[in-house]
């Protein structure tokens, strides 16, 4: 599973604390920026860019981290074939995957400590969508939402 993680300046410490426990468990693991603190950079360019590469199948999955995690899940999902979602609780990062094909997992920095975050990374990458007729049903609909917006 390749992994990409991306993150403005609110959430650049996160991001580092998320970029490394993943390296140290071997996972293919790339960060996407920001490379360096800037407060003065902006999520949509963080999330646009993380969100692309995973509609693009360029990784499997995708971690977006800002101060409240909410503006990166906006952005996100402005691009057709993200499926971003705020969760800062276990249940909700492994449900969105099973039940929604959720592909990209937005973090608040400012709002989960490192360990939460660390238990919502975890159960977001091991879970898989549940290829069942009901959630295939759900899935495709939300994709001809998608589609048909124009």
């Amino acid at each position: 599973m390749k992994i990409a993680v991306a993150s403005d300046h609110g959430g650049f410490e996160l991001k580092k604390v998320i970029f490394n426990l993943l390296k140290s468990e071997n996972l293919n693991v790339t960060d996407l920026g920001n490379s360096k603190y800037d407060p003065a950079d902006d999520y949509p360019d963080f999330a646009e860019l993380l969100a692309k590469r995973v509609s693009n199948k360029d990784f499997d999955k995708g971690i977006l981290i800002c101060g409240s995690g909410i503006g990166a899940c906006i952005a996100a999902n402005k691009i057709k074939g993200a499926r971003a979602a705020v969760c800062h609780d276990t249940y909700s990062a492994r449900q969105g995957v099973e039940h929604d094909d959720m592909n990209i997992l937005c973090i608040g920095a400012r709002v989960i400590g490192d360990k939460l975050a660390e238990e919502l990374v975890h159960a977001f990458i091991k879970a898989e969508f549940r290829k069942e007729e009901r959630f295939i049903r759900r899935l495709e609909k939300v994709i001809n939402i998608e589609k048909n917006f124009k």
